[in-house]
């Protein structure tokens, strides 16, 4: 969360002259993901059935990731131990104790619920639209033709860049109407619950990595972050497609929670190994922009989301972002005479590179730091 990429691409220009994969009309209508309707016929569409070499595999070993326990403060020095090693190798672990009331938790379950459940048209109020983040999102048949991901979306953008914005609360009654005022008020707490966890994970990351712990989150304090909520519906044919296919998340950091439906799978070792749903817990993993701000020491790794026959599986993710006019650059205490891997870059430079340009997937921090060498995109 494989797919074929080059580490060497086109430039801007000549990439949006292409067509998309596998279009064989470039005015074929895009296929309208409507699960309600989808479900009712035997087979899938083509458009989302998978190469054999990337379709699913259900039965599959458990990846054993730490459990961070963030109520004690004694436990500091053994937690940023548990984080190196799990970040060095794959870049994923489990936060507990992490003092975001459960109450919080399942308001916003329980209104992801709400949204997914309206009829096609009241969500597509919402449309995102070609080049954005934020908005709803049925699979991705507005941008490709073929891999298709069986998940319909709603994203949105939290900015911790002024104290009491309320970005996500004006993004809801604006994009959806005054009905929405509760979900704005629920989503705009937990995107700030979410920035609050956040800072704390980026001192224990800062610690694991050598540094000041409050360099980190001095970094990411006025965070220009996205919320997702992604809904997978059940799929008569959950063998043949990919709720989300193989990819690693461009931003600096996620923070996942789970409903009850296992889905979650990484890629480690040169197998996929699933991650259970922990009511109790949060998912959390290094992203490309941290990879990069790590200088390759953390790893941003493979993962993807698969479905099933029997029922709908629910998550929500915040995606940690930096400020916009920050530069992505390792502190210099972590290069110590190590060669730069990476070049700078801001995050909006790698947002619009992931929305216009490519099709995320193992190989994104790479060829867009490709793309910048090229193109000698300045900051």
């Amino acid at each position: 969360m494989a797919i074929i990429c080059t580490t060497t691409i086109t430039s801007p220009a000549e990439k949006e002259q292409e067509p998309k994969q596998s279009l064989e009309n470039d005015e074929t209508p895009p296929i309208i993901f409507n699960p309600s309707l989808l479900n009712l016929q035997s087979q899938i569409p083509n458009q989302f059935i998978w190469p054999d070499e990337e379709k699913p595999t259900i039965d599959i070993p458990e990846l054993k990731v730490p459990f961070i326990d963030l109520s004690s403060q004694d436990s500091t020095l053994e937690a940023s131990r548990l984080i190196a090693e799990a970040c060095t190798k794959h870049g994923f672990f489990l936060v507990v104790n992490h003092g975001v009331s459960e109450s919080l938790i399942s308001d916003g379950h329980r209104f992801m619920e709400r949204f997914f459940d309206m009829p096609l048209a009241g969500k597509q109020r919402a449309q995102r639209q070609p080049g954005e983040s934020s908005g709803y999102a049925s699979s991705f048949t507005g941008r490709f033709s073929t891999k298709l991901p069986w998940k319909e979306t709603l994203s949105f953008r939290f900015s911790n860049e002024n104290n009491g914005s309320k970005t996500v609360q004006d993004y809801f009654s604006g994009t959806l109407g005054p009905e929405f005022e509760q979900f704005g008020n629920v989503y705009q707490e937990y995107c700030e619950a979410m920035s609050s966890l956040s800072l704390k994970i980026m001192e224990l990351l800062g610690l694991s990595l050598g540094i000041n712990r409050d360099y980190f989150r001095g970094f990411f304090e006025e965070n220009d972050s996205i919320m997702r909520l992604n809904h997978y519906p059940p799929c008569q044919s959950p063998d043949l497609t990919l709720g989300t296919g193989p990819h690693c998340d461009p931003s600096s950091l996620t923070i996942l929670h789970q409903d009850h439906v296992n889905g979650l799978q990484v890629f480690v070792d040169n197998q996929w190994r699933s991650i259970p749903p922990n009511p109790k817990a949060f998912v959390v993993n290094i992203g490309d922009t941290f990879m990069a701000l790590s200088n390759g020491i953390f790893k941003s790794c493979l993962h993807r989301a698969v479905v099933n026959r029997e029922s709908a599986r629910k998550s929500m993710a915040f995606f940690l972002c930096p400020k916009r006019d920050k530069v992505v650059r390792p502190p210099s205490d972590i290069l110590d005479n190590t060669p730069r891997r990476y070049p700078d870059f801001t995050w909006p430079m790698f947002l619009e590179f992931t929305q216009k340009h490519y099709r995320a997937d193992e190989k994104t921090l790479e060829s867009f730091s490709n793309w910048v060498i090229t193109n000698k995109n300045p900051i």
